[in-house]
């Protein structure tokens, strides 16, 4: 059932453009960067764009901080809350049923299809700012941001660190998408919802008058990955992040299951 999912995805435009979009993005970022005839201050732009020209391995990063406050949300609302409700406003949900399949088998297939598309965006923005910035910058050594020097092949275990961690953390989001998407039976609207829920969420986090429910909010770690590129590595925003953003897989794929297992399929 996943492999369908997959190769549904594989047709759909919309994959590849958000695919496109996912390439520009750190493309134009490098191609500004070469074309400026100032370099960009400290505190300007996005973190680590002022390292880029440093070290080429730094494009990446500077895609992955971009992508995550607002594109890769709204590309995970999209994909998620279209998941269910986008085949049962096409009317194909109940024909998907027909197979022996369970509904849980079908909702998980889902979900999965969801996060691998997800990791599929965040890997082709790392890579092509990989790409682009070494061309452009060259890779080498990196200063963490610590201070200490990182060899090539521990940077790029660290970057692969990073593209896991920001996918985990938009498996939350993706959680609440396909929960969503099981309430409705329409695709754009469970999408909105998805993406308003994570809007609130940036907003609450800016509150500092809100500050004790920062710790349970999606958004809250969606930059922590940096933390990474110390040495040593800072583990604990990390893992308060990957224990938030499970506990909303667990609940939110929970409560889908619930209610699709017993929801009236009728288109």
């Amino acid at each position: 059932m996943f492999g369908i999912e997959m190769a549904k995805a594989a047709r759909r435009l919309r994959t590849w453009a958000l695919a496109a979009i996912f390439v520009a993005i750190p493309t134009l970022i490098v191609v500004a960067l070469i074309l400026s005839t100032d370099r960009p201050e400290p505190g300007e732009g996005p973190p680590f764009l002022t390292l880029v020209e440093i070290n080429g391995i730094f494009a990446s990063l500077v895609g992955l901080t971009t992508v995550s406050p607002f594109f890769l949300p709204l590309a995970t609302g999209l994909l998620a809350g279209d998941s269910l409700a986008g085949e049962s406003s096409a009317g194909t949900l109940r024909y998907l049923l027909v197979r022996p399949v369970s509904r849980l088998h079908l909702l998980g297939a889902k979900y999965a299809s969801v996060v691998v598309q997800v990791f599929g965006g965040v890997v082709v923005v790392a890579l092509t700012g990989l790409a682009v910035g070494g061309a452009a910058y060259g890779i080498g050594p990196l200063p963490s941001l610590s201070g200490a020097t990182l060899p090539v092949g521990a940077e790029l275990v660290r970057l692969l660190l990073a593209m896991l961690y920001v996918t985990a953390g938009m498996a939350g989001l993706a959680a609440i998408g396909v929960f969503a998407s099981s309430l409705t039976d329409s695709g754009p609207g469970a999408s909105a919802a998805t993406v308003g829920v994570y809007i609130v969420m940036q907003i609450v986090d800016a509150l500092s008058a809100l500050r004790v429910v920062h710790p349970y909010l999606l958004s809250h770690y969606s930059l922590d990955f940096a933390d990474l590129f110390r040495s040593p590595v800072a583990l604990d925003s990390i893992v308060h992040g990957l224990l938030a953003s499970g506990a909303y897989v667990v609940l939110f794929v929970g409560a889908a299951g619930a209610v699709f297992a017993r929801k009236d399929v009728t288109s």
